[in-house]
Order: C-alpha cells, then structure tokens, then sequence
C-alpha cells in the first residue's frame, strides 16, 4: 500500500480511504482544507493510485485489514494524537471495518456517503458470489467496459468533464483526479486503476458489515448526499437506530458530493471532528 502523508506537527491525524476507481489524492480539494486543522494521512488501496495490485483480488475485508495494519506501524511518528477517520464510498466502509477490527483505532471518524448495503442486498451479492455470477454484475460490466486510454491529460479532461459519475464535479476535483488516477504510458495517458481489477471489487462485498457497525462505541458520523442512492439514507437511519453513536447529516449533493462541493464539505467534516474531539 502507498499513499501520501502530510509532515508530522502536532496536530490531530486524519486517515483517508477514498472510494473504488479513485485514490486519495482525487480528494485534494476537499483535503487540503482540512490540512489546516488536521495532519493527513492519505492510503491508497490495492490497485489504485500507487498502491500495487498484486496476483488477486483481496476485496473488502482483507483490504481494510491491510490499511489498519499500515496505519498501526506507521502513526506513532506522530506522536500521541487525537487518530481519526474519514473515508469516502468504499473507503467510508473499510474505515468503519478498521474501527470493528481495532476499536482503539480511530476516536471518531466521518463516513461520506458510506453504501450501507441491506441486509437483503448483502444476502444477494452472496448468493450471485456463490453461484459465480458477481454481485453489481451490471456495474461491473459497465466498469469493464469504461475508456481507460487517452492522447493526453488534455484530452481526458474533455472527454470526462460532466460525463457520467464525473457529473457536476467541481473542476479542481476533476483536474485532481486527472493528475492523481492517470499515468504516462508510450501511448498517451492511462487510467492506473486497472477497470477490470476495479471490477472486481463490485462483484464482492463487505463481510459482516452490520455486525461490525453495531460493535463500534465512538462517535460515527454519517454524512450523506440528498441526490445518492436512497438505499444509503434508509440504511443510515436503521443505522442511528442500532447504534446511539451515530450522528446523521444530509448534505445537499450526489454520491460523489465532496468533489461538487469541495469547500462546503470540508467544512462539514471539520465541524463534526472539531466539536467532538
């Protein structure tokens, strides 16, 4: 796993895992205001960004696995400060299995738009997992099928601006993404998240994801978009229901929220993790 890290000054440490197809620095908009108030601590997933992607899918689980363990060797340089979460889609997800795993491992963290899958929907993807048949199948296909190659950043930037899940994206989000996902390669620019290793993240799922939600005992602050899949604002406040740690907000945006509105964002976050450290 590779990532990026802010130099260490005092201030409270804010780890980040960031959503499927992305890598951290995708959020630079939205993360470089929080720099003002937090040291960072970037981790990019297996297979995106620089992270290597190795022989295999390692999938939800064993991925949050892998990002925990990082962070417990590597944040004592830090000294001894406030740890927090923070964690986007996928990323939000991972976060909230890192706290189930290590409870002493964040003392709060913020879910941005976190798919709180169903327990029927889990019980789907399981069954399509069983019977070979991949869960989000028609994601994935869509996935695999995604354009991965261009002439130059240029061009990239014109052929993904208000096209699909880049809809509405504030332009210093689209750019980050465009520096931080894309790699030069002999025939121009390249996605360096593989779409068919991407893929296969959306035919798995999170194991034990409300087992492990109901087990975490710090404030978890749910924040999710008015315009996002409806299933995640239903399973948000099953969530409060479960668990009286749960804080909710709905910020007025899609999915992918944090990168319309970068500045707004932030500021949300900031109020939350402030107020309750």
């Amino acid at each position: 796993m590779r990532g990026w890290r802010s130099p260490e000054s005092g201030k409270p440490l804010l780890h980040f895992l960031h959503g499927i197809g992305y890598c951290s620095l995708t959020y630079r908009p939205m993360l470089e205001r929080l720099a003002a108030d937090f040291d960072l601590w970037l981790c990019d997933i297996q297979g995106h960004g620089d992270s290597e992607y190795g022989s295999r899918s390692y999938g939800w689980n064993s991925n949050a696995e892998l990002a925990l363990e990082a962070f417990t060797q590597g944040k004592a340089s830090y000294g001894d400060v406030p740890c927090i979460g923070l964690g986007h889609s996928f990323g939000a997800i991972l976060t909230s299995l890192m706290m189930a795993k290590d409870p002493t491992c964040f003392g709060q963290s913020a879910l941005l738009d976190p798919p709180l899958f169903s327990h029927g929907m889990l019980w789907a993807m399981a069954i399509s997992s069983v019977l070979g048949i991949g869960g989000f199948s028609r994601t994935a296909r869509q996935v695999e099928q995604r354009r991965h190659l261009w002439v130059d950043r240029d061009n990239a930037h014109a052929y993904l601006q208000g096209r699909g899940m880049f809809k509405g994206w504030n332009d210093a989000a689209l750019r980050a993404y465009i520096e931080s996902s894309l790699k030069d390669t002999e025939a121009g620019v390249e996605l360096k998240c593989n779409p068919a290793q991407e893929a296969e993240l959306f035919r798995s799922y999170p194991r034990n994801l409300w087992g492990s939600l109901k087990t975490i005992k710090v404030p978890l602050h749910v924040i999710y978009g008015a315009r996002s899949a409806p299933f995640i604002e239903i399973s948000a406040k099953r969530l409060k229901k479960i668990n009286p740690h749960v804080n909710l907000h709905k910020f007025q945006g899609g999915h992918c929220f944090m990168q319309e509105s970068p500045a707004e964002a932030a500021t949300v976050v900031r109020n939350f993790l402030l107020k309750a450290i």
